[in-house]
């Protein structure tokens, strides 16, 4: 795990600050500063400590409502952990698309499955301020997944809308719609990640 990246996301999402972090784990501001710009791995002791502070607890416990507007939901959509992307919830029609039953991933990172779109729109999310809220949300186009993956993606545009859940962990929800859906007001007020190779 590249500590870096996710270190800062957390410590934006978190509102903590780097000496915040040195002093649960331990060390010093500087120490934190080298590990997120990838000058300094963190030694064994300093990665499980590291571990337990980048671990959310994000699920749907007291999130009932969300919970049932996204299993009933008709369109092709699902609401990860927004740091360690771990399914949460998905609609009949997700479940539809990736042929395969949701509960059998709920609580497991759906990261491993993202196509090279779905990386390059995680990339930009840094750039963007969307750890630190500053978006309504964002738009890219996915491509479709390798024939024979455990979860099919479809292409299509993916909006990514940040939400909070009740205990204040940040969740990610992930809707897919064709050219044809996405409606101009998503268009102008949601952050455009996609890339040069993209549909227009």
């Amino acid at each position: 795990m590249n500590f870096g990246p996710v270190l800062r996301r957390i410590r934006a999402v978190r509102r903590l600050k780097q000496q915040a972090v040195a002093d649960l784990v331990g060390v010093t501001q500087a120490t934190v500063s080298r590990w997120e710009n990838g000058d300094l791995a963190p030694s064994g002791d300093q990665r499980r400590r590291l571990l337990r502070l980048l671990h959310s607890s994000a699920t749907l416990g007291s999130d009932h409502g969300l919970r049932r507007l996204v299993e009933t939901s008709p369109l092709r959509v699902h609401l990860v952990c927004d740091i360690t992307h771990r399914l949460l919830a998905a609609s009949p029609a997700r479940e539809a698309e990736w042929h395969s039953d949701a509960r059998t991933w709920e609580g497991r990172s759906l990261y491993r499955f993202a196509t090279e779109e779905i990386r390059a729109a995680e990339a930009r999310l840094d750039d963007c301020g969307w750890f630190e809220g500053r978006v309504p949300g964002a738009y890219f186009w996915t491509g479709a997944s390798e024939p024979g993956t455990a979860i099919s993606i479809q292409q299509g545009y993916c909006l990514w809308e940040r939400l909070t859940l009740n205990d204040g962990s940040p969740v990610r929800m992930a809707t897919t719609l064709g050219p044809d859906a996405v409606s101009a007001s998503v268009l102008n007020s949601f952050v455009d990640l996609r890339g040069p190779a993209s549909p227009v």
